[in-house]
């Protein structure tokens, strides 16, 4: 077991720490922050990550999460010396452990925003971390890189798939095929950081966002991450009937009800996700 980790976001009332085998889950409703308790990934961190993932989905005090590193680096990406000796091969290791095809999907599959707060070198697997964020803040020495292709394998774990859709196929084969990383302005311009920061700031801002999303109505906020996610791979119709369709469903909440009310009597709502 780990000693607790200090974690730097200033939240006002810590709720619970929850100390897993590979990383650290800070409940601090309405915000939880995960943290990577090492700089490599292997599948224990697989496995804690769906767990917590499973365990904040049914949480309804959080609602935003924030997933950051340890020190001056996201992450260095596979541990594949530990994946190597788990199996004949990573791969094998990956899959063992249910996790081969897309083992960071449950961030995505969250109900819930998730805000990734790099604070230094996201490689290969670290970097298929982050992808699978909501939004993404990058610390000004922050890195990107994938580099597998030197190792003779394919980037995996939705890197190359979640890359292509987020920056473009030009921008994403330069990453794949070269490896060379890339720096926290040149993620910005191509649009895979949404914003840049001081180094020592990244997780501040992190806060900032994810408390401004937790005043806002958590059935809309879910609405409006699910129909965007979705509705990005189907046709622009089937999209727009889905949205309306959301916000059908949305009509007959009482948080919607709620809003109205506050809207009217000049005040703050008080959401409660129903």
């Amino acid at each position: 077991m780990l000693a607790r980790l200090p974690i730097n976001v200033p939240f006002a009332k810590i709720a619970s720490l929850n100390v897993m085998s590979s990383l650290v889950l800070d409940l601090r409703p309405p915000i939880a922050c995960l943290t990577l308790a090492r700089d490599l990934i292997g599948a224990a961190e697989v496995r804690d990550l769906v767990s917590a993932c499973e365990s904040l989905a049914a949480d309804e005090t959080v609602r935003a999460l924030i997933v950051t590193g340890t020190g001056p680096t996201f992450s260095r990406g596979w541990d594949w010396t530990a994946l190597a000796g788990e199996s004949p091969g990573p791969a094998e290791a990956l899959a063992q452990a249910g996790a081969l095809d897309d083992p960071f999907g449950c961030l995505p599959a969250l109900p819930k925003p998730v805000i990734c707060a790099v604070n230094g070198e996201a490689s290969g697997g670290g970097l298929a971390l982050a992808l699978a964020a909501d939004i993404r803040i990058a610390a000004e020495s922050a890195t990107f890189s994938l580099p597998e292709t030197s190792l003779g394998l394919v980037p995996m774990a939705g890197a190359t798939q979640r890359l292509v859709r987020l920056v473009g196929r030009g921008e994403a084969l330069v990453l794949a095929l070269t490896g060379e990383p890339l720096t926290a302005a040149d993620a910005l311009r191509i649009g895979l950081v949404s914003e840049v920061v001081p180094d020592g700031e990244v997780q501040r801002r992190a806060e900032e966002i994810a408390g401004r999303i937790a005043e806002r109505g958590p059935l809309a906020v879910q609405y409006a991450k699910e129909v965007i996610s979705r509705g990005v791979e189907m046709p622009l119709e089937q999209g727009l009937r889905y949205e309306t369709d959301l916000t059908i469903i949305l009509q007959t909440t009482e948080d919607r009800a709620e809003g109205v009310r506050a809207f009217l009597e000049k005040r703050k709502p008080e959401f409660k996700g129903k």
